[in-house]
Order: C-alpha cells, then sequence, then structure tokens
C-alpha cells in the first residue's frame, strides 16, 4: 500500500504538495515503485492519507511535468522511470569514483596524493599551526562595520568589484607597514590568498612553465601551479631561506615566503632578495611573494617586503586577513605589477574570484577607524609571549628529543627530530592524545629531507600549551 511509505508532517517546513511530491519521487528513484506501476486515483490516495484531492493532483501533475509519471484524464497515473536502473547507475559511477577509473585532469588525479589541505580534527584543537586567536578578535566592534555597511548597501552604486574605499585603505596601510609600493588601483581583493595564487598561475603560467618553489614550502602555491600544467621545481632551504639552484635558467614563476619562511620562519636576507630580482627578467620572468603572517614580528623591527625592493614591476605581492583577524572573513588581496593590472581584473571576473562588497566594506571601516591596527598591536604582544612560552615549555619537556627553530616572528614554529623520521607516526600518536600537529616531511615538494613538527602557538593560551606540551611529553 502506497499510503504506508508516505509520512507528511503537517507542520513542516514545506508544504503538503512538496512533500507528497518529494517522497513519491524518492519511491520511483530508488525502485521502490517499478516502471509500469499504477498509482492510486487522486481520490483514494487523498483519502489514504488524509489530504485534500488537490494536494495529490498537484503533486501528480508536478511528477508527470519531469517525467516520473505518465497520466491522463480518467485514468490513474503510471510510473514511467525504471528507477532501479538509475540507482544501479548512480552505483556504479561511484565505484568507478572509489576505484579512481574516471577520466580526470591530470591534476585532479593526484589530489590525494598531496597532504594539502590537511584534514583537521573537529573542534580545534593545540597546537593547530597556521591559525591566529579568533577568541581574541573584537566580534562587537566588527559587528558595527557590518552593520553600517548593511544599511548603506541600499544606497551604494554596484561599483567596482574590487572596492575604492579598501583598496585605498589598504595601498597605506601596506607603505607604512610593510614597505610595499603601490596604487591603490594595483590592489585587488580576493576571497583568500589561495585565490590570490590561482589567478596568478591563470594569467602567466602556461602547461609545461617552469616554476620554483621552497622546499619544505607551503603545499597551497604548489598545488595551484601545477593545476595550470607547471613543472614545478623545490629549491632547497639555508639559513637565510631559499636558495638558488646553480645551472637553471630563470624561470616562469618563482614563488617564495621571504619574510617568513613556511614552515621554518627564517628571514630571507637582502642579499639573497636582490640575486632573485636579479634573475627575473623584466616582462618574462615573476616573483610571487606570499606574505601571509608578515604583521608579526617580534624580535627586531620587520623588514621590509620584497616587492618594495623592486623597480621593475616583477613582483606579486600576496597578503590575507585571515591570520591578524579571524580565518572566517575570507578575504586576501594582491598587489599586482602595474602593466597587468587591467589584465588581472578581467581574468578575476572570468574566473569570478570575487569578494563580497558588504565585508569589504565593513573592512574598509574597520581599517578607518584605528580597529584593525589597535587589535594588531594586542595581538602582537599576546603571540610574542605565547611563542616564548612554547619555546620554553620544549625546551623543558622535550628538549632531549627535538631541536627548536626559534622564529623571529610569525605564529608558529618547527621542532626538528633530533633522532629518527617518524614524523609522520608521530603526528597520528599525537592527535590520538589529543594535540594537533603537522608533520614537516609533509610539506616536503619530493622527498623529504627533513622530519619534525609544525606547531602553532598563536591561537592558544598559554595553559593550553603547557597542558599540550605534557601530552606530548607523555607521548614520546
Amino acid at each position: 500500500m502506497i499510503s504506508a511509505l508516505i509520512d507528511l508532517k503537517r507542520a513542516g517546513d514545506d508544504g503538503l504538495v512538496a512533500q507528497l511530491t518529494s517522497q513519491l519521487r524518492g519511491l520511483i528513484a530508488t525502485g521502490r515503485l517499478g516502471k509500469g506501476r499504477a498509482l492510486p486515483s487522486s481520490r483514494r490516495l487523498a483519502s489514504d492519507l488524509g489530504v485534500s484531492r488537490n494536494t495529490v493532483t498537484y503533486a501528480f501533475e508536478q511528477l508527470a511535468a519531469e517525467g516520473y509519471l505518465a497520466a491522463s484524464h480518467g485514468r490513474r497515473p503510471v510510473v514511467t522511470v525504471d528507477g532501479g536502473e538509475r540507482r544501479q547507475g548512480a552505483d556504479a559511477v561511484a565505484a568507478r569514483v572509489r576505484s579512481g577509473k574516471l577520466r580526470l585532469s591530470p591534476w585532479a588525479s593526484q589530489l590525494k596524493q598531496t597532504d594539502w589541505p590537511m584534514s583537521y580534527q573537529v573542534p580545534l584543537r593545540p597546537l593547530r599551526p597556521g591559525l591566529g586567536d579568533a577568541r581574541e578578535f573584537p566580534n562587537e566592534i566588527w559587528a558595527r562595520c557590518l552593520r553600517r555597511s548593511a544599511v548603506r548597501a541600499a544606497k551604494r552604486e554596484l561599483g567596482p568589484v574590487n572596492r575604492t574605499r579598501l583598496r585605498e585603505a589598504l595601498a597605506h596601510y601596506l607603505a607604512a607597514s610593510r614597505g610595499v609600493r603601490a596604487t591603490p588601483e594595483q590592489i585587488m581583493i580576493l576571497p583568500s590568498a589561495q585565490a590570490a595564487l590561482t589567478l596568478i598561475a591563470a594569467v602567466l603560467i602556461s602547461p609545461g612553465d617552469e616554476v620554483w618553489v621552497e622546499d619544505p614550502g607551503y603545499p597551497g602555491a604548489a598545488a595551484a601551479l601545477r593545476a595550470s600544467g607547471a613543472h614545478v621545481i623545490g629549491m632547497r632551504l639555508d639559513a637565510q631561506g631559499m636558495q638558488r639552484m646553480p645551472g637553471l635558467a630563470a624561470p616562469k614563476l618563482i614563488f617564495m615566503t621571504p619574510s617568513h619562511q613556511h614552515p621554518t620562519g627564517r628571514l630571507m636576507s637582502l642579499a639573497r632578495r636582490t640575486e632573485f630580482l636579479g634573475v627575473c627578467r623584466p616582462g618574462k620572468s615573476w616573483i610571487a611573494e606570499d606574505d601571509y603572517d608578515g604583521e608579526f614580528h617580534y624580535d627586531s623591527r620587520p623588514v621590509p617586503a620584497l616587492q618594495g625592493l623592486d623597480a621593475h614591476g616583477r613582483v606579486f605581492y600576496v597578503g590575507t586577513f585571515s591570520k591578524v583577524m579571524t580565518s572566517d572573513i575570507r578575504l586576501g588581496y594582491l598587489v599586482v605589477p602595474p602593466a597587468l593590472v587591467s589584465t588581472f581584473e578581467i581574468a578575476q571576473r572570468h574566473i569570478g574570484l570575487i569578494a563580497s562588497s558588504h565585508i569589504q566594506e565593513a573592512l574598509a571601516e574597520f581599517i578607518a577607524g584605528g580597529h584593525f591596527l589597535a587589535h594588531l598591536r594586542r595581538m602582537r604582544r599576546l603571540y610574542h609571549a605565547r611563542r616564548d612560552h612554547l619555546v620554553a615549555g620544549l625546551e623543558l619537556h622535550l628538549g632531549e628529543m627535538l631541536s627548536i627553530e626559534v622564529p623571529a616572528g610569525g605564529i608558529q614554529l618547527v621542532a626538528r627530530l633530533k633522532r629518527g623520521t617518524a614524523d609522520r607516526a608521530a603526528v597520528k600518536r599525537l592527535a590520538a592524545a589529543g594535540v594537533e600537529t603537522r608533520a614537516l616531511s609533509g610539506l616536503a615538494l619530493d622527498r623529504p629531507r627533513d622530519h619534525g613538527l609544525l606547531l602553532g602557538f598563536a591561537a592558544w593560551h598559554e595553559n593550553e600549551i603547557s597542558a599540550a606540551l605534557r601530552t606530548m611529553a607523555s607521548c614520546f
């Protein structure tokens, strides 16, 4: 009896017609109502379900329009679709997906082989790297900025996808704090720093183009560049960060994190920066500088961005608000060399990497009101203290097993294994005990040469760091 398979809720969010239509569609699609099966008349089914005849009639008409039923005046509707075959077909596709037999692009076929993005536990647990402390963010002030932006939205013109007010505020801030030389027109507002890398790769890279990246380094950069067909080559690190490999001709693009090398936190010297700029021929080779946490420098005055040294328009500067504010804001930015601004603006719209104008306007107000800099100064003090607390605790509890590389700034640090290479096994063991870390070997481009743990300190209170260290000591 069909009515026994249907459960209508009078107080549901969906109306009775929508519920009945959906449930009948599901019964047909799963094969429970097979092809050729005659349904009860609208009068009979309405009586069995305790609804009006119109409710059943409208549901039958909708399913007939979708091709699930054949209905004619004076005759009971008949199922026209073999849902069992559909289900079997869907199961076959799912099986091919699981076995990897679908025809995907070379890039998509390798997605599961990378350690990025990492599958983290929920909720957040110490000492997850790569995060600022969202608990310290001034949410009430930010909410006021959002409300004002929403109220003004009705009066705003549609305007450009990159809002002028935010671009002007960013140009002023970046010049004063990071030594970036850019007009507001060179700044593009994007959904994330990763989106900026995707846009750079889409515009500049052709299949087979050579690209240099740091090794170990930020896996998201290699992922974006490989997606465009680039031949990605890893460059080893020394005390000054990325090294140039002798004998290699200039690539199409060099990706680097010179202010705080990801993941080691090393600072690239002025001589090394000048060397890499000299490699790049104007209009032929480019540098993408990712300053993902350059706002946080603790032990000395921050070194200006590489982009500020570039006199020939060869450097893209990538930044994000997710580290200094909150990851939920989903805003990054890209400073584009002057000669490429118009091309990048068109490409941004073509690809659809457009950030909410509502959020952009709220952020412009947050900066103009002094709230951004006030929050940044406060977080610098907090993160500095948390870094020192983590370093002291590591030396006390795990100094015999781990060698700590203390970064001059940033939000995370590397602790290398003094013996052995089992950092991935250590990460799994720690996760089972409630501590999240990341294996340094997982950040290698090819065969890993370094083994250790990437530990975050910015997002965690000192008592949380202490508890995590005690757990680590017991696990090791």
